[in-house]
């Protein structure tokens, strides 16, 4: 199949101004990496000096996590930094060591999306879909079972499709070592926090919101991102959603501007912090009004719960 239609810079913008959303930086990129860091250690003190207050410091950090991800996408589009190889450098090392794995498929997915050949196609074609189901899901992601499937369903997977004669120890040992980035440097974590007398900060505020909160915005995420965006969509300003993100909803749910995800499809190569600029001008022209936008994410899970219980 052909890949998806593109929107063309030039029908809605100045020369002067796509340079100016193009244009990278030597230290944006940079800022946001450390801004994220800095929030989720704040979030970790704050925690350790406050107990009390970790119920809210779990979804702070699992959103940050999120965050990180976020970051790793820019890099995968070279937009964290001006030089491609610090550009890598910081998003293998600083926001996620998935990302040379990562580049290629997403890649795919910005070139045929919405269309059968397009890899996240599986996250946004089952919608809409009845409450009760979004609420199963909810309760699995919030239970960390989404979490314990994604990161080791594979093992269980493994030993139940070994080859006849084959140990289930030895299957166990090969499948284990294939998250061995994640045991060390989760491991070496734990180990720091546990000299420092702060084991239990580890636990409950850096793999607990990773274990619940983080599969749970990545979900919704996911949703507002594609969910009941036509297949096969011609009109290059109607293949992705941008959702309006308030404060609250930017802490816990849309960091670093994530929810301008229809601009991000329309033009790929500016960075996200390009986005609300991007955004602003289009609306200025009354371009937004032809674009998929919704008002907020509540609003949008109404619409994508809306499917009637199958009887």
């Amino acid at each position: 199949m052909a890949v998806a239609p593109r929107a063309q810079p030039e029908d809605f913008f100045t020369p002067e101004e796509w340079q100016s959303l193009t244009s990278r930086s030597s230290w944006k990129g940079l800022w946001l990496v450390a801004h994220c860091w800095g929030v989720i250690g704040a979030a970790m003190l704050a925690g350790i000096v406050w107990p009390w207050t970790i119920p809210l410091m779990v979804p702070v950090v699992g959103a940050r996590q999120l965050g990180l991800f976020i970051l790793m996408h820019d890099a995968a589009h070279a937009g964290l930094h001006r030089s491609r190889k610090v550009n890598d450098w910081v998003g293998h090392w600083l926001c996620s060591y998935t990302l040379r794995d990562y580049r290629p498929y997403h890649l795919q997915h910005h070139r045929f999306v919405q269309q059968t050949e397009d890899p996240d196609l599986v996250l946004s074609a089952p919608f809409p879909i009845t409450r009760e189901s979004m609420w199963r899901k909810v309760v699995r992601d919030l239970s960390g079972q989404t979490f314990y499937k994604q990161r080791f369903g594979h093992i269980a997977e493994g030993i139940r499709n070994r080859a006849p004669g084959e140990s289930a120890l030895k299957v166990f040992g090969r499948e284990i070592a294939k998250d061995r980035r994640f045991l060390v440097g989760n491991g070496l974590g734990l180990l720091a926090f546990a000299v420092a007398g702060y084991w239990w900060a580890w636990v409950l505020m850096w793999l607990l919101p990773m274990a619940t909160w983080l599969p749970l915005v990545s979900r919704v995420r996911n949703i507002a991102e594609h969910a009941l965006v036509a297949q096969n969509e011609a009109d290059p300003l109607r293949q992705a959603r941008t959702t309006h993100a308030n404060l609250i909803e930017r802490i816990f749910i849309a960091p670093y501007w994530v929810n301008y995800h229809c601009e991000h499809h329309m033009f790929t190569s500016l960075p996200c912090w390009a986005l609300p600029k991007a955004h602003r001008l289009l609306l200025r022209r009354g371009i937004t009004d032809r674009m998929e936008v919704q008002a907020g994410y509540l609003h949008l899970l109404r619409q994508a719960t809306a499917a009637q219980p199958v009887t």
